[in-house]
């Protein structure tokens, strides 16, 4: 039996420095996010000087009509699209998980490259598409609008169900399926009372994470939105180009804490268990 001894200087000293990188990277990350909270409460147009503390950046932030119809547009295309990727990226993950054919290592490989994709490349492809015409019919041009807004964030979107259903798929039991089959249930009865429940906190979190995506995105929907539509990330772009002023640090404030709210309720439904639940 070995003995165990109390730890020395050295170990002391190696996790005190530990903790000091660690506090240090941590530091350097959220300090400039910090930064921005605190100003958007600076009682001056100077975010440089503080001058006092005040929410009245916030209240003329919600009485800016142009980016309250910005938030708007931006919470429907997210919506929209986090309701299609939810069903596509679903649908493509039973898929692959359940069947072969051939093709399917390209199958699979094709639904992975939006998220390995840069950005700018996907922004510049969606331009390209959209602006292309149509011979048929009538020399057709999708206008650079809402719709295309809500196609091109499904395209980057579905991608990300996918894994996170495709992972949750992993830990399915079959025999459970097969042997709702066998006592007569149908495939679709099957699908929806044994496979469903199970693929629930895979479903939540993958649509929490799809509507985070599209809420904030912006090189995207930078090249893909129309003169009349005007998302929120893209509006604040907007009023950064000319200065940064408290209005600005406020709206960024409010788009990071409900960014930072669904991706936290997203990693929570994500890591939920319910066999795990019921066991304990």
């Amino acid at each position: 039996m070995s003995r165990k001894f109390p730890p020395g200087p050295l170990d002391y000293a190696s996790r005190w420095s530990l903790r000091l990188w660690v506090a240090g990277v941590m530091l350097f990350l959220y300090l400039p996010l910090a930064s921005l909270i605190l100003f958007s409460f600076n009682d001056s147009k100077r975010t440089i000087r503080w001058e006092g503390f005040t929410f009245d950046w916030y209240a003329r932030l919600w009485n800016d009509d142009a980016l309250i119809t910005a938030f708007a547009n931006s919470l429907t295309i997210a919506a929209l699209s986090t309701l299609f990727s939810v069903v596509f990226g679903t649908l493509a993950a039973i898929a692959l998980w359940r069947f072969r054919f051939p093709g399917k290592g390209l199958f699979d490989a094709a639904i992975t490259l939006p998220i390995v994709v840069p950005e700018i490349c996907m922004g510049v492809a969606m331009l390209v598409f959209f602006g292309t015409v149509m011979p048929w019919p009538r020399d057709l041009v999708w206008p650079l609008d809402l719709g295309a807004i809500v196609i091109a964030h499904i395209t980057f979107s579905f991608p990300f169900v996918t894994v996170v259903v495709r992972a949750r798929l992993a830990s399915f039991n079959r025999e459970m399926e097969e042997a709702a089959r066998d006592l007569g249930a149908s495939e679709l009865r099957a699908f929806r009372d044994i496979l469903l429940p199970h693929l629930r906190p895979a479903l939540i979190s993958g649509a929490l994470l799809a509507f985070t995506l599209s809420l904030d995105d912006f090189v995207i929907t930078f090249f893909t939105a129309g003169p009349n539509t005007v998302t929120f990330p893209v509006k604040i772009y907007s009023m950064v180009r000319f200065s940064v002023t408290p209005e600005v640090n406020a709206a960024s404030t409010v788009l990071m804490a409900i960014t930072v709210a669904l991706t936290l309720v997203g990693m929570r439904f994500q890591r939920a268990d319910p066999a795990q639940t019921e066991s304990e």
